[in-house]
């Protein structure tokens, strides 16, 4: 397999890949969708998209713009019924969304878990029984309330099954760091694979790289983009920050009037009054670059980075563009899945679905369910 880089900008020296001669075209349902950026990962790996399914007006009109040929459904996942795809999709993948999960001995345990999206996702398999599924959310979800949460999905996955076969999923889980999939981003997943049964007994995640990338690779042609700015009293305080450096670089009484009670608080909060560096990744991306406790300013300028120096981070490429206004741009940028990563993922689905191509972006292989879950609470993410 050839790997290509499909970036639009010279300067852009961080490589949007491509592969341009897929052996098949695997077909995909993506849920959650956002602005696309696992969805475009998987198109540029060679999927076709079944469907993609957004609740957000704005990242819909982003869709709609980029992908005029894409089927969306504009609305709430609960709203779908999925059973006419029964057994005619490959992959159904999703980044649903993480709200609080009540587990049994809270009220009604797991009856109070059933609105949240994750079920929905479930569901999604579960009706549409898919060879592979992929879900994404965050680091915190493995010690998110002492590891139940985990424990609760990973329950929910594994009594999946097959209502004509009796088939159910092999299920893995690990967290995947973008920077080591040609993202030149600090940002921590989880990620859960399942391949069912008839298809394959072995999940497998892509394998790290060695190449690494920074911020000067991605945006060091200083991209042109709409942005938000600094009020006249925040830019001087940032002003006297070096690249690289945060609030403990201020004068002591700059730093304490900027911080306020968080300056005498715990920990380092090197993120507060925060400017980045060109040598170094990017840290995660937030909803927007000018929060006070996840600044994102800009290595040179003081001002915080635009919207297309976030797409770029993110590696959605330069003709990539997005609806809505600033706040909205910023927000479905931060909250995507970075494009390079989505297709490393989809490789690695490739591999559970039994392609025997050799794939160049590597893959690690996890063997069974038990070596990556114990259904003990207080141990699991340890």
């Amino acid at each position: 397999m050839t790997l290509t880089a499909v970036s639009t900008a010279a300067a852009f020296r961080v490589p949007i890949l491509h592969d341009p001669a897929p052996l098949s075209r695997p077909t995909v349902i993506s849920l959650f969708a956002g602005a696309g950026g696992t969805a475009l990962g998987f198109d540029h790996a060679g999927f076709d998209h079944v469907l993609l399914s957004e609740i957000d007006n704005d990242a819909v009109a982003t869709l709609a713009a980029n992908r005029p040929e894409w089927t969306v459904t504009h609305g709430d996942v609960t709203d779908i019924d999925f059973t006419p795809f029964y057994d005619q999709v490959d992959v159904v993948e999703g980044g649903f969304p993480c709200q609080a999960f009540s587990y049994a001995g809270n009220r009604q345990g797991l009856a109070d878990t059933r609105g949240t999206m994750f079920f929905e996702f479930s569901r999604a398999i579960a009706q549409v029984m898919p060879k592979v599924f992929v879900g994404e959310n965050v680091r915190g979800l493995l010690s998110h309330d002492k590891g139940r949460t985990i424990v609760t999905m990973l329950d929910e996955l594994s009594a999946i099954q097959d209502p004509s076969t009796g088939a159910s999923y092999r299920i893995g889980y690990r967290i995947v760091k973008s920077q080591d999939h040609f993202v030149p981003q600090n940002r921590l997943r989880v990620i859960i694979v399942g391949v069912r049964s008839d298809v394959g007994d072995t999940t497998f995640f892509p394998k790290d790289q060695q190449q690494l990338y920074t911020l000067e690779d991605a945006i060091g042609d200083r991209p042109q983009g709409d942005g938000q700015a600094y009020s006249e009293a925040k830019h001087a305080v940032l002003d006297m920050v070096p690249a690289g450096g945060h609030w403990r670089d201020l004068p002591d009484n700059i730093a304490k009037s900027y911080l306020g009670k968080a300056y005498y608080g715990s920990g380092g909060r090197t993120s507060i009054a925060r400017r980045l560096a060109w040598t170094k990744a990017s840290p995660t991306l937030t909803c927007s670059p000018a929060q006070k406790q996840t600044e994102l300013c800009h290595p040179d300028e003081t001002r915080p980075l635009n919207v297309r120096e976030y797409a770029r981070i993110q590696t959605f490429p330069d003709n990539w563009h997005f609806a809505g206004g600033i706040g909205s741009q910023y927000r479905q940028i931060g909250n995507a899945v970075p494009v390079n990563l989505g297709f490393f993922l989809a490789q690695a689905v490739r591999a559970m679905l039994g392609e025997t191509e050799p794939i160049d972006s590597g893959y690690v292989e996890q063997a069974t369910p038990t070596d990556l879950y114990t259904g003990a609470p207080d141990t699991v993410g340890t």
